[in-house]
């Protein structure tokens, strides 16, 4: 089963006598590994598939994993064989547990754009900047397991303390609505497992190994709830690469690698160091530009895959030219090698980067794919549904009250809704349980109060079929009702309706499919959805399409000819990571676009860029005078004249020979 695996790679799915660390350089094959591993322990050593989890930090890693274990498994059971995202645990461990903390098991998971209106009310402000800092305070309070109080407690300036206060605000808003957002599903259940033993013994005996992908880009709570979970005994395999760790300003803490030697004495640690993705002169390139960081293990890659052409280093004049050279390098390039669009990548630092490449794309009619893009489930029209879903699964989610009640307009107006704001606050209840209140209800006009309560009663009757119909019946039942289709053809122009209706169409037979398939009701496939996005369920790979995404979004993923722009100081290495002591996180994500490359890598920079409608002139990034320069060749304006004509004649004869032979 194991002959296929190199030497490392075959020990580190056989150790089984203790806690294991896998460090697994880039293209080095860890998902082989993890997948091989799960397979090992149930036809080897005994486990049954209910009892292993493999976490891993996106839903398409995940469905990617169970898909090559399933095949592995050749059809034999895996039934009961966890592989999911550290929040969809979460999610699976509080559904349970909800009880104990308060919560009833179908409560809300609110997204950024609600839990942001919920800062704004706190606010009452308009400055967008000011409610995201409060929500990134917030969210690293959160990460760290640094619950209000204490946050009040350690306060050291009036800001802390202000910031402190909003999330003491923020935190009983979410309690009163029944919901919790992303950091929540992690930092609730580490709270639990440290406070509950009764409960921490149950999941222990559930989760008997653990199995953790890109453990590099763990924050302290995640950590938390895995050092919880293993306790003494440690079984478990951790992979990462302290190389790749890039996610440090979202709370990832690449020194949890080093803990575990701390928390583990007896750990193990396996480096995976071949290559199975790129040439030598890439690897090599990417070797000496992380050589100058300080690691916590010195690793060099290596691969089979011969030396390669030579790394190219395009000056440009400015961004148009930058942007125009990268096109046209690209186009020469696959005519010559007869390659796919969806071989190429174009990488940048930052998305405001992305829009001169876009334009000189689409003048070439080069088809583009973008990482970043709006999300399905972002979409107004879709969100709109989910608001109803929302409010089927937990009648106390005020922020998808307010929205489906006014969405389509029903005759409940603003008046209405604010007079039932003030007394769901006054009372401490929800809108929806304020709206059947005595108190209430004396306050208002019958001809105010009979739409409201209309709304509310539709609403208890479609909840009380919920558990015994299928969620495609549910949902055409409630679409019918609220005439969603004739409000859109109302309020937008044909074809904005038409695309709009269809993408609704869309949802509503995924949404019958999934429940169909999963045996999930229409409250449980809304928890499923809240953990999804669009990126993660559309299969870019069969578009055959340039990649374009930032660095950051494209970890974890490979293409045969990448483009990366922008390599500038104040660009990449960022400003502000030069100012705030980060420069080696800024390093690890050049390594990190230069192992996305299988054969070829062109990196690219700007002698001036314009910035607030000034140009300034630029410096070429410190990373590019780091890699090693036997395996550079430059063109553009910093190019050798001889040398750039040398390669340029002999590129026409390439292409002359290739129009002869046609």
């Amino acid at each position: 089963m194991l002959s296929h695996l190199n030497p490392p790679q075959r020990e580190a799915v056989k150790y089984l006598d203790g806690p294991l660390l896998v460090l697994a350089g880039a293209g080095s094959g860890k998902t082989r590994v993890i997948t091989q591993k799960i397979v090992y322990l149930i036809e080897e050593c005994g486990y049954a598939p209910q009892h292993i989890t493999a976490i891993t930090f996106t839903n398409k890693a995940a469905r990617e994993m169970q898909e090559r274990v399933a095949r592995l498994l050749q059809g034999k059971p895996a039934r009961g064989l966890t592989v999911c995202t550290f929040h969809a645990l979460g999610v699976q461990i509080l559904r349970q547990e909800a009880g104990r903390l308060g919560y009833k098991p179908q409560f809300s998971i609110l997204d950024s754009a609600d839990a942001m209106q919920i800062v704004n009310e706190i606010l009452k402000t308009t400055d967008k900047q000011e409610i995201r800092r409060a929500q990134w305070r917030i969210s690293a309070w959160k990460n760290a397991l640094v619950s209000p109080t204490a946050a009040l407690d350690i306060a050291a300036t009036d800001i802390d303390a202000t910031y402190a206060k909003i999330y003491l605000r923020y935190q009983d808003t979410l309690k009163a609505y029944q919901a919790m957002d992303f950091d929540d599903l992690i930092r609730l259940p580490a709270e639990l497992f440290a406070s509950d033993a009764e409960v921490l013994e149950k999941w222990r005996k559930k989760l008997r190994y653990l199995l953790m992908d890109e453990y590099q880009d763990t924050n302290a709570c995640q950590y938390q709830i895995v050092k919880l979970l293993t306790g003494v005994s440690g079984a478990f395999t951790a992979v990462g690469d302290d190389d790749q760790a890039i996610y440090g300003w979202r709370g990832a803490d690449v020194k949890n690698l080093h803990q575990l030697h701390e928390d583990y004495p007896r750990l193990k640690v396996i480096q995976l160091t071949q290559n199975y993705r790129s040439t030598i002169r890439i690897l090599r390139a990417a070797n000496s530009v992380i050589a100058n960081n300080t690691r916590l293990y010195d690793k060099q890659l290596w691969s089979e895959h011969g030396h390669g052409d030579p790394l190219h280093v395009m000056a440009a004049r400015d961004e148009e030219e930058e942007a125009q050279n990268v096109v046209m390098r690209l186009l020469a390039h696959k005519f010559e090698h007869r390659t796919r669009y969806g071989d190429y990548a174009i990488l940048y630092r930052g998305n405001h980067q992305a829009r001169v490449f876009e334009q000189f794309l689409r003048n070439e009619k080069v088809p583009y794919v973008m990482s970043g893009g709006q999300s399905f489930f972002e979409k107004a029209e879709i969100k709109d549904i989910i608001a109803y879903m929302r409010l089927l699964a937990n009648s106390d989610d005020d922020p998808a009250f307010i929205r489906a009640v006014t969405t389509p307009r029903r005759g409940v107006g603003a008046a209405t809704l604010e007079k039932l704001g003030e007394y769901a606050g006054q009372r401490h209840v929800s809108l929806f349980e304020a709206a059947f209140e005595a108190g209430f209800q004396s306050q208002l006009p019958a001809r105010q109060l009979e739409p409201l309560i209309e709304f509310c009663n539709f609403i208890n009757a479609l909840e009380f079929r919920v558990r015994k119909t299928p969620a495609a019946e549910i949902m055409a039942d409630l679409l019918k009702a609220i005439a969603y289709e004739t409000y859109l053809f109302d309020s937008e122009e044909t074809r904005s309706a038409q695309n709009k209706w269809n993408n609704v169409q869309e949802f509503v037979g995924w949404l019958g499919k999934k429940g169909e398939e999963d045996g999930k009701d229409v409250i449980a496939l809304t928890q499923t959805i809240a953990l999804i996005t669009l990126l993660e369920n559309r299969d870019d790979a069969e578009i055959d399409a340039v990649r374009m995404s930032t660095i950051h979004a494209a970890k974890g993923l490979e293409f045969g000819h990448v483009f990366l722009v922008g390599a500038e100081e104040d660009i990449l290495p960022h400003r502000e990571a030069v100012e705030n002591g980060t420069l080696e996180e800024e390093r690890r994500l050049m390594y990190v676009a230069i192992t996305r490359a299988e054969r070829s890598l062109t990196i690219s920079f700007c002698k001036k860029r314009k910035r607030a409608g000034e140009f300034q002139l630029c410096e070429p990034s410190r990373f590019i005078s780091e890699i090693s320069q036997e395996d550079v060749r430059k063109t553009g304006q910093d190019a050798d004249p001889a040398e750039q004509r040398q390669q340029g004649n002999a590129r026409l004869a390439q292409l002359k020979a290739m129009l002869a032979g046609k």
